[in-house]
């Protein structure tokens, strides 16, 4: 996996523990980027600190109630996070930092390291080695219902998409473009982010969005009741 100027190819490529930034409905994937706009001193720190060293943080969400599965051994995180590198950032002169993180690979959490004198939360990780090969191109995925599925959430919604881009966009970026954008909540995007390959990804997508336009069927239809 490249990321920015880096090569990640083996587990040793890998730090064991990474400052982890917990975030309920983010979602980002390996060979994706996530903008963020830090401005909480203990993360501006975090970031400091990452820069100064490997430039790794590991993005995860909170644990949630509605999802115990999704639990793992720190018993207020998920089990699954993912890892970024600092790929770029700028200084707004106000004290935040605006950055972007380029996905690395997926990561367990193993458990918490004691803070000590750091203000923010360090984990112990094991990686998903798979993510750091080159492969998953997404020749299994259905692109074609994938297209239908997102047109219609467009199409329910009143919005509009590029759609000489989409059409110009690799199975991998399409599939991940969306699951970093879909408007779900938090246990959506662990699903999708817990997903595991591509294909599996992309049902997963096509399945919430059915399962949300339904909804959205069934509520419009009370209201005109």
């Amino acid at each position: 996996m490249q990321v920015g100027n880096k090569s990640y190819r083996l587990e040793a490529d890998i730090p064991e523990q990474v400052p982890v930034f917990p975030l309920s409905g983010a979602l980002l994937l390996p060979g994706s980027q996530l903008p963020l706009n830090i401005f909480e001193p203990r993360y501006l720190s975090m970031f400091d600190d990452a820069m100064s060293s490997h430039r790794l943080i590991g993005v995860i969400q909170p644990a949630m109630a509605e999802a115990e599965s999704c639990k793992g051994p720190v018993e207020d995180l998920c089990r699954v996070g993912c890892l970024g590198r600092i790929t770029s950032f700028a200084e707004t002169g106000d004290g935040r930092y605006v950055i972007t993180l380029g996905g690395v690979c997926r990561f367990r959490v193993g458990g918490e390291v004691e803070k000590g004198r750091k203000p923010y939360r360090t984990c112990r990780i094991s990686p998903f080695l798979g993510d750091l090969e080159a492969g998953d191109e997404g020749a299994e995925v259905d692109r074609k219902a994938l297209l239908e599925s997102f047109k219609a959430y467009l199409d329910a919604n009143d919005l509009e998409a590029d759609w000489n881009s989409v059409e110009r966009a690799s199975t991998q970026t399409l599939v991940n473009s969306l699951s970093m954008m879909s408007p779900y909540g938090p246990a959506e995007k662990q699903a999708l982010l817990e997903a595991d390959n591509l294909r599996v990804r992309a049902e997963t997508l096509i399945a919430i969005t059915e399962i949300a336009l339904a909804r959205d069927s069934e509520d419009y239809g009370r209201v005109l009741q």
